[in-house]
C-alpha cells in the first residue's frame, strides 16, 4: 500500500512523468501500491492515449474490480481495448451483485459466453439481481449472506462457521430465519463468541432490526443508513424472506454517486462524463444545455425589448437594470439550493411546504427592504434622481420576493412532474428572475417617469 499521505495529484504526476519517460518499472510501482478503487480514479484523471497505456499495465487480476470502480464512458473505452477472452476474464472474477452493475456494459458475445460458463445457481443469481431496478435495495444487496436458525445453540453456529470458512467479508452479523427462511433478527458476531455455546440463537439474537425491502430506493437505503447508524442490514421480499444483505461499503458509494450526479445536473451534465473525452461528444452534449439557456436568454431580452422606449430615454435604467437581476437571481439560487438538499434528504413534504414557502417570503421580504434601501441610496447619489431611486428599490423587493417563491415553487413542481429539480430547476429560476427582474423596474420606470 502507498502512503497515506500521497495524494491522487502526487500520484499521478509520477506516473505522467514515469509514462513521459518510458520508465514503465516506475508506473508498474505506482500501480501495486494502489487499490483498484484508486487505479479507477487515476485512469480517470488521464486522457484517453495516456489511459490506455496506462490500463495496459494494470495486472489482470483486479481488471474486473477497476471496471467496477471507473465511470461508465470510462469503462466503455476500456472495455474497447480489451480482447474478449481478457472481458470474459476480469468479470468472472466478479461476484454477482458486481458483476450485474457492469454486466450491461459488456459486449453482447462476452455476455453470452459470461452466461454459458457459469453453473446454474449462479446464472439464476445474476438474472435475479438484473431483475431490480438499476437503484434498487435490490441491485446494492449481497447474496453472501450467513443464515441461521433461531433455535439451534451457539455452539451448532460456530461448527457451521468453521465448516464454511472462509467467512464472508463484513459479516458483522449472523441472520436469523425461522423455517420458511423468513427474517426474524440477527445474531451479532461478538456475541457468539463471547457467550455459553450451549444457550440458543433465540436467547441472544436482536429482534428489533430494521430489515430493507428488495424495491426500496437506493437513496431511501442512504438515509436509512445514516439516521439509524447501520454497519449491515437485510434485505427482505414483501412477503418478509430474506433475500441478502447491503453493508455500509456499498452504502458509501451510493452516497458518492449521488453527491456527483447533483453536482453535475446543477451544470447540466450527465454524472458519468468523462472530463478528459474527446473534444466534439463532449461539445455535443454540452451544447444542448448552452442551447436551452440561450432560449430563456432570448426570452429576458424580448421582454426588454419591450421597454425600449424607456431605455433610450433613461441611460440609467440599462446602468441599473442587472442588479435587479443579479440580485434576484442570486437570492433565488439560495433558496433553490437549499430546497434541493431538503427534497433530496428527504425533510420537504406536502405538509410542511407551505410553512417553508412563508418563511422564505419572509427572508425574501426582509432583505429586499434592506438591499433596496442601500441600492435606491447608491443610486440617489449616482444620477441625482430620487425617483429612479425609489423605482429599483420597489422593483429589488418585487424581484426577491418573486425570487423566494420560485426558489421553492419550482423544485416541488419539477418533482411532482417526475423531473430531477437539480438538472433544469436554476435554468429556469434564472428565467423567472430574469423575466420579472426587468418587468417590474421597466415597468415602473415606463409608467412614472415617461
Amino acid at each position: 500500500m502507498a502512503e497515506t499521505t500521497e495524494t491522487m495529484e502526487d500520484r499521478l504526476s509520477r506516473i505522467h512523468r514515469a509514462m513521459g519517460e518510458e520508465q514503465l518499472d516506475a508506473v508498474d510501482a505506482v500501480i501495486a501500491d494502489l487499490e483498484p478503487a484508486e487505479i479507477a480514479l487515476l485512469l480517470e484523471s488521464l486522457p484517453p492515449a495516456a489511459r490506455v497505456r496506462l490500463w495496459q499495465r494494470v495486472p489482470a487480476e483486479v481488471d474486473g474490480e477497476v471496471l467496477l470502480h471507473v465511470h461508465d464512458e470510462v469503462r466503455s473505452t476500456l472495455l474497447d481495448d480489451m480482447d474478449h477472452e481478457e472481458i470474459v476474464a476480469a468479470a468472472a472474477a466478479l461476484d454477482t451483485t458486481d458483476l450485474a452493475e457492469i454486466f450491461e456494459d459488456l459486449p453482447q458475445q462476452v455476455a453470452e459466453d459470461m452466461l454459458r460458463s457459469m453453473d446454474a445457481l449462479q446464472r439464476t443469481r445474476l438474472e435475479e439481481t438484473l431483475s431490480f431496478g438499476e437503484d434498487s435495495a435490490g441491485r446494492l444487496m449481497r447474496l453472501d449472506t450467513i443464515a441461521v436458525r433461531a433455535d439451534v445453540s451457539l455452539e451448532t453456529v460456530s461448527r457451521f462457521l468453521r465448516w464454511k470458512e472462509p467467512v464472508p467479508d463484513n459479516t458483522y452479523q449472523l441472520m436469523v430465519v425461522d423455517r420458511n427462511a423468513r427474517f426474524v433478527g440477527v445474531l451479532p458476531i461478538a456475541r457468539l463468541v463471547s457467550h455459553d455455546p450451549s444457550m440458543a440463537v433465540a436467547d441472544l439474537m436482536d429482534q428489533e432490526v430494521d430489515s430493507i425491502r428488495v424495491d426500496m430506493k437506493s437513496r431511501d437505503v442512504a438515509t436509512l443508513f445514516q439516521t439509524h447508524d447501520l454497519v449491515s442490514a437485510p434485505v427482505v421480499d414483501e412477503s418478509g424472506l430474506l433475500l441478502g444483505r447491503i453493508v455500509i461499503d456499498d452504502i458509501v458509494d451510493v452516497i458518492r454517486e449521488e453527491s456527483e450526479q447533483a453536482l453535475m445536473n446543477m451544470a447540466g451534465l450527465d454524472e458519468e462524463e468523462d472530463l478528459f473525452a474527446s473534444i466534439l461528444p463532449s461539445a455535443k452534449r454540452r451544447a444542448v444545455w448552452l442551447g436551452i439557456n440561450l432560449v430563456t436568454a432570448f426570452l429576458a431580452a424580448w421582454v426588454i425589448g419591450r421597454f425600449e422606449d424607456a431605455l433610450d430615454k433613461i441611460v440609467a435604467l440599462a446602468v441599473l437594470m442587472p442588479i435587479v437581476a443579479s440580485m434576484g437571481g442570486i437570492a433565488g439560487s439560495q433558496t433553490l439550493t437549499l430546497a434541493i438538499r431538503g427534497m433530496a434528504l428527504g425533510q420537504i413534504s406536502r405538509t410542511n411546504s407551505t410553512w417553508l414557502l412563508r418563511k422564505e417570503v419572509g427572508i425574501a421580504a426582509i432583505n429586499g427592504v434592506i438591499w433596496s434601501l442601500v441600492v435606491a441610496v447608491l443610486a440617489v447619489a449616482w444620477f441625482g434622481s430620487v425617483a429612479i431611486g425609489a423605482i429599483i428599490a420597489a422593483a429589488l423587493v418585487i424581484n426577491m420576493l418573486a425570487a423566494g417563491v420560485a426558489g421553492i415553487v419550482i423544485p416541488l413542481m419539477l418533482k411532482r412532474a417526475g423531473i430531477d429539480p437539480a438538472l433544469s430547476g436554476s435554468v429556469i429560476l434564472t428565467t423567472v428572475t430574469d423575466v420579472i427582474g426587468f418587468m417590474a423596474f421597466l415597468g415602473l420606470a415606463t409608467f412614472f417617469l415617461l
